[in-house]
């Protein structure tokens, strides 16, 4: 490297001094000339290095997991509670069904338990399914036409009524409430694969709550069913609630969230799928965009939702256009219909 800056410029026939002394002095002897200005330090060149940040579990925000995901059905009718390790889902789905019902979609990752009760299929799954990949999905059974939406997925799926792996009964409950499922055996059998981004972004601590309002209960509707939560601070998750009761887990756990994330869709009825009264099933509709409420740390965030295409994730954004950042440990996703009522209160 050449550096001019702070060094004195020197007559060549005095830098050649010793090598050619006479022809610059006319033949007379001279001592040779130095230099007395210091040689510069060069300046260090910055580090290219980059340290990645940790990785995450794009479903929790938390410590990672190299499981396959896998999906479940889980029944949400009294005849089905309380469920079996619905706790240990990372996400679950809240939606409506028939008859003004609601069914879980648990999505697991971070832990592989048996879980209780599994029931079948619906035709909105698959879709509500697809930002996630090709994961195992586990049901039950179906009606014709939702077990043809779903063959026509991309979704590797185990079904008990085609003698899928994985399932065993209950005996202690009657039947249909008693199929279990071993998840861990499940994704051993189907090879789903790993998790990836759907779109959640996580932050333990966002200084801009604090300005939002405090929301420590929260109720809505999904069909005919209300769905409510109770923020617990000694927790810090909110904790279901249903007809004024805490829920538990058949082993006693709280079933809990430290986000609930309420998000008004369309939903249609589908009359291709049936129930044996003649109630429709309904479809609702987790491709497009509409307004979300998302609950965290006993505050409410109002927003929007967006979802372009089936394989694509889902945004959360505030009224600002920034994203909602959620609280580390899993979500509850319930999926309203529009217009449907939301409450929440600071008592």
């Amino acid at each position: 490297m050449i550096f001019s800056r702070g060094r004195a410029i020197v007559p060549a026939c005095v830098a050649v001094a010793t090598v050619a002394l006479a022809a610059c002095s006319g033949g007379h002897h001279q001592p040779a000339a130095t230099s007395t200005s210091p040689t510069p330090t060069p300046t260090p060149t910055p580090s290219t290095t980059h340290v990645a940040a940790p990785a995450v579990n794009p479903f929790t925000g938390l410590k990672p997991s190299n499981h396959g995901v896998v999906a479940v059905k889980i029944d949400d009718t009294e005849n089905g509670r309380p469920q079996v390790n619905i706790n240990q889902a990372d996400l679950v789905f809240v939606e409506q069904v028939e008859g003004g019902l609601t069914r879980l979609l648990a999505v697991y990752d971070a832990n592989l338990p048996t879980v209780e009760a599994v029931r079948s299929t619906r035709a909105s799954d698959p879709e509500l399914l697809g930002q996630f990949g090709p994961i195992a999905y586990v049901a039950s059974g179906g009606g014709g036409n939702p077990l043809e939406v779903m063959d026509h997925s991309n979704l590797k799926t185990t079904i008990n009524d085609r003698g899928g792996p994985g399932f065993s009964r209950d005996p202690g409950r009657p039947a249909p409430y008693n199929l279990q499922s071993n998840l861990s055996a499940v994704v051993s059998a189907l090879k789903p694969p790993t998790a990836h981004s759907i779109g959640f972004t996580w932050a333990g601590s966002v200084p801009a709550l604090r300005s939002d309002p405090a929301a420590h209960s929260v109720s809505t509707v999904v069909g005919g069913t209300p769905v409510s939560f109770q923020w617990d601070a000694h927790l810090g998750k909110f904790d279901r609630y249903i007809d004024g009761a805490r829920q538990f887990t058949a082993a006693g756990v709280p079933i809990s969230t430290p986000n609930v994330i309420v998000e008004f869709c369309k939903v249609t009825v589908y009359p291709q799928d049936v129930d044996v009264d003649g109630n429709p099933s309904q479809y609702t509709h987790s491709v497009g965009s509409g307004k979300v409420a998302v609950f965290r740390n006993g505050r409410r965030v109002d927003g929007t939702w967006s979802r372009p295409a089936v394989t694509s994730g889902t945004t959360l954004k505030d009224g600002h256009g920034a994203p909602i950042t959620l609280a580390p440990g899993g979500a509850w996703i319930i999926l309203v219909a529009t217009g449907a009522p939301l409450n929440s209160s600071a008592g």
